[in-house]
């Protein structure tokens, strides 16, 4: 029988006697497409509740409840009256996450600096939560919360601070330039990739080196693409060229990508 079919108690009983991640998260989705009052409330009772899983539900349901996000407020409003409470780490986990599916041009300064204390916590999915809950926010505490996550122990935890202040922002100064450069030579491939996007976004032509470096040494994915795009300069050709003649000759090189490079390709020679 499928979900659609299924009452709101029966999916909110299932979920409570739930047993595996997929199951789980096919009963939150379907709740997702319920934005009613009565979802809400049992929602808020959830959250409220003593047990710690109870919470969880309730704020994973609440996190995208409906597509207009009818009780978009009153959520943000609970989950910050949560979070200043002692919680177990997996229920801020949870709540950073639900703030990070709503806080598009919702979320104030003085909200932001709130959630900048969890920048020196101690648990790696903590700050990989408040990550999450910043990402798009442009205020300045946001900011300079996910600039000194850039530099955190955790490679994705690093990964996902650069691309928030390197693409999904707009900001662009020396502060944000200078946290960028630090993570162009990162071990972590993704967290290099994107503080060098990040940086040909900014149109910082020191980049210019660094990428073709990246060219140079052969192993790369579609974000260096898109960061030559943003300087749109055909001084690369000359080495994109070279790597797609070596690219095809090579069986073991997946043919998505060879098509990424050839896309790169032909919109510089367009220039």
């Amino acid at each position: 029988m499928s979900r659609k079919t299924w009452s709101n108690d029966k999916l909110f009983t299932r979920l409570l006697e739930n047993k595996s991640d997929k199951t789980y998260w096919n009963n939150i989705q379907e709740l997702h497409s319920r934005a009613t009052k009565d979802v809400f409330a049992r929602c808020c009772e959830l959250v409220k509740s003593s047990n710690q899983k109870e919470n969880i539900i309730g704020i994973d349901v609440l996190s995208q409840l409906g597509l207009e996000r009818p009780f978009q407020k009153e959520t943000l409003q609970l989950y910050f009256a949560l979070l200043e409470k002692e919680l177990e780490t997996d229920v801020i986990m949870s709540i950073l996450f639900g703030i990070g599916h709503n806080n598009y041009e919702t979320l104030d300064e003085s909200q932001t600096v709130f959630l900048s204390n969890f920048k020196n916590n101690s648990k790696t999915e903590v700050r990989y939560g408040l990550v999450h809950a910043l990402l798009g926010v442009e205020h300045k505490p946001a900011v300079e919360s996910l600039i000194f996550l850039t530099g955190d122990k955790i490679s994705w935890i690093r990964d996902w601070a650069t691309f928030g202040i390197g693409t999904q922002i707009d900001r662009n100064n020396k502060t944000i330039r200078e946290a960028l450069w630090k993570r162009v030579n990162d071990k972590h491939q993704d967290t290099k990739l994107e503080a060098i996007a990040g940086l040909a976004k900014r149109k910082d032509i020191r980049v210019k080196k660094i990428i073709k470096r990246e060219l140079i040494g052969g192993e790369y994915g579609i974000l260096l693409f898109e960061a030559i795009e943003e300087l749109n300069d055909i001084d690369f050709l000359p080495l994109l060229n070279a790597n797609l003649e070596k690219a095809e000759k090579d069986k073991t090189i997946n043919t998505e990508w060879i098509d990424d490079l050839k896309r790169c390709i032909e919109r510089l020679n367009k220039r």
